[in-house]
């Protein structure tokens, strides 16, 4: 199979991430089944996606037309079956837990036809994992986007040993046909570049706070103004939300058994308060609540 192939997506998960992914599909020409279990998450998925296209509209950076295209390409559906069942291309975007990815997977393997890629887009489990639950483990791929999808370029393509070369090209150019830059891993390593660069630095951040050293708003306004970036580390876990920082140092955890890699005790006691960020009203910051 080659990028030409692909006529139809499918992105498991209506999340923040899931949603915005099957739009990023959508606006370059995709016709794209967004799934998720919850009727009330597809109908947020669906205001949040047309309330971001309508603003590029306002500014002039999106026309009419194609934002109405765009909306008109997605469809949102709790029936995952009958949505995999013609996806030439498949994203999953779904909590990050091993064993509710390998559910999807595995109806995702029986579903799909044979010549289908499935894609997960975690950042942090490998998909060696994941391919198990299938029959076709040389099909399977991360595919990890950058939040939010809609305005962050980068996409990592990760392969396992077992990943075919095939599939790794085909996603590499889907990525670029939906307008992204992306860059290829042939070996699988926990985090990816991106992610264990930004670990670091957050790790240290957290130690400097924990340790009395600095204010958690004195040490975002220091890398922000220090090293140019655009939120602080403290802003960026509220924004990509602290529940999913927890999972990702977990899933480290159980992957290496090194206790250096358990969340950091105030990442801890957030997770376990609920205070998860942005999505919770509360995390490092006060946000509206949601809704």
């Amino acid at each position: 199979m080659t990028a030409d192939d692909i006529k139809s997506l499918c992105v498991v998960g209506a999340g923040f991430m899931g949603s915005q992914i099957a739009a990023q599909a959508a606006l370059h020409g995709y016709p794209v089944a967004n799934v998720d279990v919850d009727r009330a998450i597809l109908d947020r998925a669906r205001e949040s996606v047309a309330g971001h296209l309508r603003r590029r509209v306002e500014k002039g950076k999106l026309s009419q037309a194609d934002f109405e295209a765009a909306m008109g390409r997605i469809s949102y559906t709790t029936d995952l079956e009958a949505a995999a069942a013609g996806a030439d291309f498949v994203v999953e975007a779904v909590i990050e837990d091993l064993d509710e990815k390998k559910k999807v997977f595995a109806t995702l393997d029986r579903v799909c036809p044979p010549h289908a890629v499935l894609a997960t887009n975690s950042s942090t489990i490998v998909n060696s994992l994941i391919a198990p639950a299938t029959r076709r483990p040389d099909k399977v791929i991360n595919m990890h986007f950058f939040s939010p999808a809609l305005v962050m370029e980068l996409v990592e393509v990760v392969m396992s040993e077992a990943t075919s070369d095939e599939t790794a090209e085909v996603t590499m150019e889907l990525a670029r046909r939906m307008g992204k830059t992306p860059v290829l891993l042939r070996r699988e390593i926990s985090g990816f570049v991106v992610n264990r660069i930004l670990g670091v630095m957050t790790d240290e951040a957290l130690r400097l706070y924990e340790a009395g050293i600095a204010h958690f708003k004195d040490i975002d306004m220091a890398v922000k103004k220090g090293l140019g970036h655009p939120m602080g580390p403290f802003q960026l876990m509220d924004f990509t939300g602290i529940d999913v920082n927890y999972r990702v140092r977990m899933q480290r955890y159980r992957e290496t058994g090194d206790p250096q890699d358990l969340p950091a005790r105030t990442v801890r006691e957030k997770y376990e308060r609920g205070e998860w960020g942005r999505k919770s009203g509360r995390g490092f910051y006060d946000y509206p609540k949601p809704g």
